[in-house]
């Protein structure tokens, strides 16, 4: 059976998240079912990372099979054309190797996070960043998330329903700067816990505003206590922005999941 690999670009504004809901409209679903009325096929989609309900994706990568062989140019065109009008699509499509696996085969995934900080509401990008109607410090934001650079124990920023076996993590990026009205937030790590990168940025929001130093940030990490962390930013805010992929593998602890 020949693999397809997908570059998905969506707006979760509308979706209750990546994951195929029983009741509701997901992503997942949405590209399951444009594949089934362009061949028949039930072939079941495989992606990088399951996004919340809300969050947006400029780069999700997915995977799945199909028993017959399709020219790739004519399975995007043809999924593209029954995703309408859902915003979602299909920006890339190849054939991939038997051992290629969307989440398993991931070594790192990016994130951005954008954040409003003005007195006057998004009116374009509603649904598209965190609105923060007070002044943020870009700089002591940056200072404060060094802290929670490399490899920690990050059960305060892991969501309670968290299902990865481990809380351990390596964050390989964590960079805070200003453009205009927005502060931007770019997280990078092979994988991320449920929630870890929207428990992150709110934590760091209070940091922006003062109501925490880095040193309180740094506690909080150090506490391993979800109670400690800083209120959880908005899902509209976040960006799954690129998948990474090396060399064919096994999955390890850190490839294994990534729900954010």
């Amino acid at each position: 059976m020949p693999r397809y690999r997908i570059l998905v670009e969506y707006d979760g504004t509308p979706f209750l998240g990546w994951q195929r809901q029983a009741q509701g409209a997901s992503v997942q679903g949405a590209l399951e079912a444009a594949l089934f009325q362009f061949c028949g096929e039930a072939a079941g989609v495989r992606g990088a990372g399951r996004t919340d309900a809300g969050v947006h994706a400029l780069g999700q990568v997915a995977h799945f099979d199909l028993a017959k062989a399709w020219e790739p140019f004519r399975v995007r065109e043809a999924m593209n054309f029954y995703l309408k009008p859902a915003p979602v699509v299909v920006l890339d499509c190849a054939q991939a190797d038997d051992a290629f696996d969307a989440r398993y085969s991931a070594t790192a995934r990016h994130y951005r996070y954008r954040i409003l900080s003005r007195r006057a509401p998004p009116a374009l990008d509603q649904h598209r960043v965190w609105w923060v109607p007070v002044s943020l410090d870009p700089e002591v934001m940056a200072t404060a998330a060094r802290a929670l650079l490399g490899r920690h124990d990050f059960t305060t920023f892991r969501a309670a329903q968290c299902q990865a076996n481990s809380p351990l993590r390596t964050l390989d990026r964590l960079e805070v700067s200003r453009a205009g009205d927005e502060i931007i937030v770019e997280a990078s790590a092979r994988s991320f816990l449920h929630n870890q990168v929207r428990s992150m940025v709110g934590s760091l929001k209070l940091v922006g505003e003062g109501k925490w130093t880095a040193g309180d940030l740094q506690v909080a990490l150090e506490a391993r206590d979800r109670a400690a962390c800083g209120p959880v930013a908005a899902a509209c805010g976040l960006y799954l922005v690129r998948v990474d992929y090396g060399k064919p593998g096994a999955a390890t602890e850190e490839t294994a999941e990534d729900d954010d």
